[in-house]
C-alpha cells in the first residue's frame, strides 16, 4: 500500500500504460514503496516529476532478429534493448537469450539495473536487453549467425561511452565473443563495448566467479551485522546449477559451509553429506548435462522432479540463483518454518513481492537481488576500467576490489534500513541508497 499520493499516482499510471507488464509492474510497485517517503522529504522532486522520469525508459529498442539456420531455413526472433537511466554513466546491462524473454521482463531488470548499478559506486548506467531466442539445442554454427544478426541491428545504439551490455542467462563467454567480433567487424574498432570478454581479448579475471562470490560477501556481511554469526558450519540451499549458483557454492564452501542441494529448470539434488561441486562443473560446464546427471558421480544422491520443491529442505542459509519468482510466499513461509534464518538473492527478484515482505516481517536475513547479486556488474564495471588503460589486474587485486565494493553495498543498504527504523529492511535500505544517488544527480543534469 502507498503511503503518499504522488507515488499511487505514478504507479496508477504504470498499469494504465502498461497493463500486461506484470514483472516490469511488480519491480515499479516495490521501488515506490519504498523511496516514497524519501522522496516525500524532498517536494522538488515531485515538482520535477523525478519519479516519473526514474520508472520509464530514457530510451527502448526493438528489433526483429533474422538468421538462417543449418537446414537453411530463415528463422525470426525478437530482440530488445531498453536504456533506463544515465543519470551517473552510460547504460549497463546484460543481454539475456531465453524464450520466457519478453518487453516486460527486459523492463523489470533494466530498471533494478539502475539501482544495482548505483549501489556499486561506480559511474554506469542502467540498461538491460536480450532475445527470446534459446541457445539450447543450437549448433555453435547457429548460435553464432543468431548473434552476428544480433548485433548487425544492436550496434548503432552501444558503445563504450553509450552502452555497454554484458552477459546473462543464455549469454556466456561464447556468445559474448560472437557479438563481440560481429561489432568489431561492423565499426573497424577494437573497444570495451562488450564485458563479459574472454580473457585473451580484453576480458577480466574473476569475471565468472564475481556474482556468486560477491553474493557471498554480501551475505556474511549480513550475517556478522544482524546475527553476529558468519558461514561457518552453516547447511546451505543453493538453487539454480548455472554460473551464479556453481561459485556461490564453491565461495560459501570456502567460508565454512555445508552447500547440501542445487537445481536446474527440471528439478533438484540432495546430498546429504554436501555437495560435489567438481561433478557439477563437470556436467553443467564441460558437458553441459542436467542436474540429475549428478546421480552418475553420487550414487546415495537424491534427485527430485520439480525445482519448487529444494525449499523444502531444512538450511540455516538459502541462496536463490535460478531465475525470477522462484521463491513465493509458500516457499517462504516454508523455510522460515523450517529454521532458516537468512536469504540472500543471487538471480534477479527470484522471491515475489509477498515473499519479500513474509522474510522482512519476521525478521530473516534478507538479502535483495539489486545489492545481493551486484558482483556480476562490479566486476563488468572493473574490466571497463581495464579496458580504458589497457591493463589486466592479477584475479587477487579483482578478487580484494570485488570484496571491496560487496562490503560497501551491504554498509550503505544497512545504513539506509536503519534510518528506516527497520535494520531487517535492508530492500528499503538497498532501493533508497540506490536511488538517491540516481536522484541527486538527476536533479543536478536539470532536464
Amino acid at each position: 500500500m502507498f503511503k503518499t499520493d504522488y507515488a499511487k499516482r505514478v504507479y496508477e499510471f504504470l498499469e494504465k500504460e502498461n497493463p500486461n507488464e506484470k514483472e516490469y509492474l511488480a519491480a515499479s510497485k516495490e521501488i515506490l514503496e519504498s523511496v516514497e517517503m524519501y522522496v516525500a522529504a524532498h517536494p522538488e522532486y515531485e515538482k520535477a516529476k523525478l519519479l516519473e522520469r526514474f520508472v520509464e525508459p530514457e530510451r527502448g529498442i526493438e528489433f526483429k532478429v533474422v538468421w538462417v539456420n543449418d537446414k537453411g531455413e530463415y528463422q525470426v526472433n525478437k530482440g530488445y534493448r531498453y536504456q533506463f537511466n544515465s543519470a551517473i554513466g552510460p547504460y549497463k546491462g546484460g543481454l539475456r537469450f531465453h524464450p520466457s524473454v519478453n518487453r516486460s521482463i527486459i523492463k523489470f531488470l533494466g530498471l533494478e539495473q539502475v539501482l544495482k548499478n548505483s549501489l556499486t559506486g561506480l559511474p554506469m548506467g542502467g540498461a538491460k536487453g536480450g532475445s527470446d531466442f534459446d541457445p539450447k539445442g543450437k549448433s555453435d554454427n547457429e548460435i553464432m549467425h543468431f548473434c552476428q544478426s544480433f548485433m548487425t541491428e544492436l550496434y548503432r545504439h552501444i558503445g563504450p561511452n553509450t552502452d555497454v551490455p554484458a552477459g546473462d542467462i543464455g549469454v556466456g563467454a561464447r556468445e559474448i565473443g560472437y557479438l563481440f567480433g560481429q561489432y568489431k567487424r561492423i565499426k573497424n574498432e577494437y573497444s570495451g563495448v562488450l564485458t563479459g570478454k574472454g580473457l585473451t581479448f580484453g576480458g577480466s579475471l574473476v569475471r565468472k566467479e564475481a556474482t556468486g562470490y560477491g553474493l557471498c560477501y554480501y551475505t556474511r556481511e549480513a550475517l556478522k551485522a544482524l546475527l553476529n554469526t558468519d558461514f561457518n558450519n552453516k547447511t546451505v540451499v543453493v538453487s539454480g546449477s548455472g554460473n551464479v549458483a556453481i561459485y556461490a557454492c564453491e565461495k560459501a564452501t570456502a567460508l565454512g559451509a555445508h552447500v547440501v542441494a542445487m537445481s536446474d529448470s527440471n528439478g533438484y539434488i540432495y546430498d546429504k553429506n554436501g555437495i560435489n561441486l567438481d561433478a557439477i562443473k563437470e556436467i553443467k560446464e564441460v558437458k553441459r548435462g542436467r542436474i540429475k546427471d549428478y546421480l552418475n558421480y553420487v550414487k546415495d544422491a537424491e534427485y527430485h522432479e520439480g525445482s519448487k520443491g529444494i525449499w523444502t529442505i531444512k538450511c540455516d542459509i538459502a541462496l536463490p540463483c535460478a531465475t525470477q519468482g522462484e521463491i513465493d510466499l509458500e516457499s517462504a513461509k516454508t523455510l522460515v518454518k523450517n529454521g532458516c534464518v537468512c536469504v540472500c538473492e543471487g538471480a534477479n527478484m527470484p522471491s515475489t513481492l509477498e515473499a519479500e515482505k513474509y522474510f522482512i516481517e519476521n525478521k530473516i536475513v534478507f538479502g535483495p537481488a539489486k545489492a545481493a547479486n551486484a558482483g556480476g556488474v562490479a566486476t563488468s564495471g572493473l574490466e571497463m576500467s581495464q579496458n580504458s588503460v589497457h591493463l589486466s589486474w592479477t584475479f587477487e587485486e579483482v578478487d580484494q576490489k570485488l570484496n571491496n565494493i560487496m562490503v560497501n553495498i551491504f554498509k550503505k543498504t544497512y545504513e539506509k534500513a536503519i534510518e528506516t527504523g527497520n535494520k531487517y529492511d535492508l530492500l528499503s535500505g538497498a532501493n533508497i541508497a540506490g536511488f538517491e544517488k540516481v536522484a541527486v544527480s538527476m536533479m543536478a543534469e536539470g532536464i
